[in-house]
């Protein structure tokens, strides 16, 4: 059985929405709940020596809100960490550690649980961003993006139902750990890849964070808790110079890769 823990920031709505969720609805015996006093982007502290609790633990799932300039309803899921600077929380050019085919997992059974939800929210992974940066593989699940939804208990229900599901979660040995590189914030080519395909993505690498780095690759790979089995490209988010780059540097990094659009889903 997969041992995870909770975390969630004091005051931030959203997330005591979803745990006040998860203690009326669901027996999480053996998951530690952990509350913070900053918000859970500056938890750089997470560590075994000031939360015992965390020994031995395989996953953190980190219930928070999520703000977005436009304010849509959504749903989300991503990796933590930074590709260049470390603006909100984390360090800089620093990922956390996460795991792909828990990702995949926890994005297919949110799809599944807000079903009843699907003309509200915006169902949807977003790329890496954000602290903070630990060692324990982890992810962010959020509510976005006003105060109308953050307190949505329709939406917390669906979040909390989703994290419970991780104690029923087995290793799929067909999904293939993989990273995406290319498209916007939201990921529309790799909502796809994790719902309808046997690929399971880690960090993805978003278009607005290029020139891309062998560095940024490099970081990706190592922390990604599975061996990375190929590199998954939104073509279209590079010009021909750009991809010849790319395709050297993947070569040199002995990566194989393959397009979104080529990806069977």
């Amino acid at each position: 059985m997969m041992r995870f823990a909770i975390v969630y920031g004091k005051d931030d709505p959203a997330g005591n929405n979803i745990i006040e969720n998860i203690k009326a609805d669901f027996f999480l015996p053996q998951t530690p709940i952990i509350e913070t006093k900053k918000h859970p982007i500056y938890a750089d502290d997470l560590s075994t020596k000031k939360y015992p609790e965390l020994r031995g633990l395989d996953f953190i799932i980190f219930a928070t809100t999520h703000k977005s300039e436009k304010g849509k309803p959504s749903l989300s899921i991503h990796a933590p960490g930074n590709w260049r600077s470390a603006d909100l929380g984390g360090k800089q050019g620093k990922l956390s550690m996460t795991s792909a085919p828990v990702l995949k997992y926890l994005f297919k059974q949110l799809n599944k649980n807000a079903e009843p939800l699907k003309d509200k929210y915006h169902i949807t992974l977003e790329c890496t961003h954000h602290g903070p940066s630990i060692d324990i593989p982890c992810c962010f699940i959020e509510i976005g993006s006003s105060d109308e939804y953050w307190k949505d208990k329709e939406a917390g229900k669906v979040i909390a139902r989703t994290i419970a599901s991780l104690q029923d979660y087995k290793p799929n040995q067909n999904w293939i750990p993989a990273i995406g590189i290319g498209g916007p914030h939201y990921c529309p080519s790799f909502n796809k890849v994790q719902l309808n395909s046997e690929y399971a993505v880690s960090h993805i690498l978003p278009s607005y964070q290029f020139p891309v780095l062998q560095s940024m690759i490099q970081e990706a790979e190592e922390k990604t808790k599975e061996q990375i089995k190929e590199v998954l490209i939104e073509w279209k988010s590079f010009n021909s110079e750009q991809r010849q780059e790319l395709l050297e540097m993947l070569k040199k990094m002995d990566l194989s890769y393959k397009r979104t659009s080529h990806v069977e889903k």
